[in-house]
């Protein structure tokens, strides 16, 4: 199936005649709902052995594709460019400008990517909540201190943009019985100032996983194979204590400078250390939430400050570009 999936894109990647059709076929084949993309979707279902052969087999198939696609493109522009100076080699040119990706898309389809390679489904979630969801389902009671935390915005209907990516975990778990993997990309809003390193409305990228034996030990084996992957080389992961009341025990995220080896620089302050987000185990009042017994499923939840990541492939150094509009800042990538 994989195989004739292949030969299929292949001839109609060949066949393309112009980059429209072009672009259809890498929506077609590598988008989100993509033939690909559905592929390495379903492997959460399969065994493990299954889905390690399959998953590897389906992004080298993915790679070579692409590869092919990008070569087509460009010899469909040369040829453009030849048949331009057939027509009149003395004709000044006009070139028109060329859009480009956001680098927040760039990096979240390669983080889709790789937490799809590891398993985990990518759902949608509601950028409006409710307090329950928001809050309570959460352990968020109504006079909890750890709302001070979340600096909420308030609709006139009561409803709430969400504070964070965390509702869609007991959203999710409501509908759906464990085992479960899931990642949720969202834009969450807070009721602050904005400054280089601060905006009322961000990214986070969530990360749920239920079972019967899940552990921090779990955890950490993936978050550190999902940086290793990331920036294409090890990465040192290290755990330190917190508190989130969603999570029991709660601890910050923080790699191993990927700027300076851990060595101490400026981008980390000295440290050796980068934080990049909180994580824990799910308690058990979550659990309670979503209609599940208590203390019959365990599982870790995570979520990171996507923007962070991104400033830190592209060495950005004021959030407020990413949704600035400022052209000559997107036509760098």
């Amino acid at each position: 199936m994989i195989e004739e999936l292949k030969k299929s894109a292949l001839k109609e990647i060949l066949g393309a005649k112009n980059a429209e059709e072009l672009e259809k076929l890498r929506i077609k084949y590598f988008g989100r709902q993509g033939r690909l993309t559905e592929i390495l979707k379903q492997l959460k279902n399969l065994a493990e052995e299954e889905r390690i052969k399959i998953g590897k087999s389906v992004n080298e198939i993915k790679k070579e594709l692409e590869a092919i696609l990008e070569k087509r493109r460009h010899e469909l522009g040369q040829a453009m460019e030849t048949m331009k100076e057939w027509i009149d080699i003395s004709a000044p040119g006009h070139k028109l400008p060329r859009g480009h990706l956001h680098p927040r898309t760039i990096v979240l389809r390669k983080v889709e990517e790789i937490f799809q390679s590891l398993g985990f489904s990518v759902i949608d979630s509601n950028e409006v909540e409710t307090d329950w969801y928001n809050f309570e389902a959460l352990n968020f009671p109504k006079d909890h201190p750890a709302r001070e935390m979340q600096d909420t915005f308030y609709l006139k209907n009561g409803l709430i943009p969400r504070t964070h990516t965390s509702p869609m975990q007991v959203r999710y778990m409501e509908k759906h019985n464990p085992p479960l993997r899931i990642i949720v990309p969202g834009k969450v809003y807070r009721n602050e100032a904005s400054d280089a390193t601060h905006e009322s409305q961000f990214y986070q990228v969530e990360g749920l996983m239920v079972d019967k034996t899940i552990s921090v030990a779990n955890f950490k084996a993936i978050i550190e194979e999902f940086f290793r992957r990331f920036y294409k080389k090890d990465v040192q992961i290290k755990l330190r204590p917190s508190f989130f009341p969603f999570t029991e025990p709660s601890f910050e995220i923080l790699i191993g400078c990927v700027f300076c080896g851990g060595k101490g620089c400026r981008i980390c302050s000295g440290s050796g250390w980068l934080e990049m987000g909180g994580a824990g185990m799910v308690n058990q009042f979550v659990f309670e939430s979503a209609g599940y017994v208590q203390n019959e499923w365990q599982g870790f939840a995570f979520g990171i400050g996507f923007e962070r990541i991104v400033m830190m492939k592209y060495k950005i150094n004021d959030i407020r570009l990413f949704n600035s509009g400022d052209l000559k800042f997107l036509s760098q990538f």
